[in-house]
């Protein structure tokens, strides 16, 4: 197997169980694996040397909860200053002209935005299937993270309850529910891959309580569990979503889910704002994970997580950038520094320090996707997911001085380089697997034609 030395790091940030950290230490990696690290590591060669004076590494960040494919609906006039429903009612009328072209271009300029602020594992959530389109566009999701670099966590996303049966979105934008459970299996067999170091692994999402029936939650846990894959869905994020429940449904979110199935330690939920004191401890006891989106809360005016309370009921907690166009950017490093930000404003300065953000983006988002055991850290044994930041760049002068929150508190929100499971995808700011500048030109088009039709649809 290839194997790979970084070697003279100014410092190795590990966010091991100890919080160990290596000034001048090396990595030695096996394929993907990393098999010593440390200042004393008995390697002094391989089939690829990394110098890293001068440059601080972390364990790459694990993204819990995103939408590539609303990466062409970012900056939409009309979707700005608006909160959940209308924001969705408004650009449902774009994305039911997605193609399949569209969904792969926009998945490479996500993942790129991710790849170079130190992203290196994506949990993706994909629900969106225009009438008349290929049913997949997972598929081309997939293919862009294969080239890319990316380690990918896409999750068959779905939606069959329309505006004809009640729900939010478009009936041009839902599947049948046969149809859904069907292709589900499908991207199940094709592309899940369980082993330790996989690239790939599938999930079930179906998109949220307003857009989905109580049998298709139903169907779609069993045939998760029959499986043996992890489950995904956007939960209590809105008071709106709090009030639909309640009035059509007679329950709660989380009640719901769980008459349906869906509480449990495979089972990770997005966003999690309005969840209630005895809903926390419900999930703390069962293993439920939550997919933090500080930056997204903040745009549509959703709230705040209660993260105090997860954290000290057992909650895990992961970091998210959520869709593109509720961000709208795809940088899970300044999701951090919004997340730091917004618990000092919300429970006070001392409640979460730049550590605590930087180990819910690594640690926290690697077992609420159920894949502790290969990422979240630098350690023996693991994946070699890491990224490094150059400490001589201008922003950094005058705040050497904590190696951990350095890229969190001070400086621009990019990495220098990049790396995932031992081969490297971002070099000096760059990606190395694609042509940045082409495949801009190429999305931009994209997202224009998308904009332009549904204009002349309105």
């Amino acid at each position: 197997m290839k194997t790979l030395l970084i070697k003279n790091a100014k410092n190795i940030i590990t966010m091991d169980r100890e919080k160990n950290q290596f000034p001048g230490g090396s990595i030695f990696v096996e394929g993907q694996e990393i098999k010593a690290i440390g200042t004393h590591i008995p390697y002094e060669t391989a089939d690829v040397v990394i110098d890293a004076r001068d440059k601080i590494i972390y364990p790459g960040m694990v993204n819990s909860h995103h939408h590539l494919y609303q990466t062409f609906t970012r900056n939409i006039p009309r979707a700005q200053n608006v909160e959940l429903f209308d924001w969705l009612t408004t650009l449902y009328d774009i994305w039911r002209h997605l193609r399949p072209e569209d969904v792969y271009l926009s998945a490479l300029v996500g993942l790129g935005e991710l790849l170079k602020s130190g992203c290196t594992t994506v949990a993706d959530h994909f629900y969106v299937f225009p009438n008349g389109v290929s049913d997949q566009l997972i598929d081309e999701e997939i293919h862009a993270a294969n080239e890319i670099g990316a380690r990918f966590f896409p999750t068959r996303g779905s939606m069959s309850l329309g505006k004809s049966k009640g729900g939010l979105p478009p009936d041009e934008v839902v599947q049948k529910e046969d149809d859904i459970l069907q292709d589900t299996r499908r991207v199940i067999e094709t592309f899940h891959d369980s082993s330790k170091f996989s690239k790939v692994r599938v999930g079930v999402a179906p998109c949220s309580p307003f857009s989905v029936s109580q049998d298709l939650l139903k169907e779609s846990a069993d045939l998760a569990r029959s499986y043996g894959v992890r489950m995904h869905t956007h939960l209590a994020e809105t008071k709106d979503e709090e009030n639909f429940c309640v009035e059509k449904l007679g329950m709660r979110p989380l009640e719901m889910m769980e008459k349906n199935g869906w509480i449990g330690d495979d089972v990770w939920y997005a966003h999690g704002v309005w969840f209630n004191e005895h809903e926390i401890t419900k999930m703390g006891h069962c293993g439920c994970g939550v997919a933090h989106c500080p930056s997204s809360n903040m745009k549509l005016g959703s709230g705040t997580i209660p993260i105090i309370d997860m954290l000290n009921s057992g909650v895990n907690v992961g970091l998210g950038v959520d869709g593109s166009a509720s961000n709208d950017s795809s940088n899970l490093l300044l999701e951090v520094k919004m997340m730091n930000l917004l618990h000092n404003l919300q429970h006070g300065t001392t409640a979460l320090s730049a550590e605590d953000c930087l180990y819910a983006a690594t640690k926290g988002s690697s077992k609420v996707l159920g894949w502790e055991d290969a990422l979240g850290s630098l350690e023996v044994g693991k994946a070699a997911d890491l990224f490094m930041i150059d400490t001589t760049r201008l922003e950094f002068a005058g705040a050497l001085f904590d190696d951990v929150s350095l890229p969190i508190l001070a400086g621009t929100p990019k990495v220098d380089m990049t790396i995932v499971g031992g081969e490297i995808v971002v070099e000096e700011g760059q990606l190395v697997n694609i042509n940045e500048q082409q495949i801009a030109v190429k999305a931009q088009a994209a997202a224009q034609r998308m904009f332009e039709t549904a204009a002349k649809h309105t």
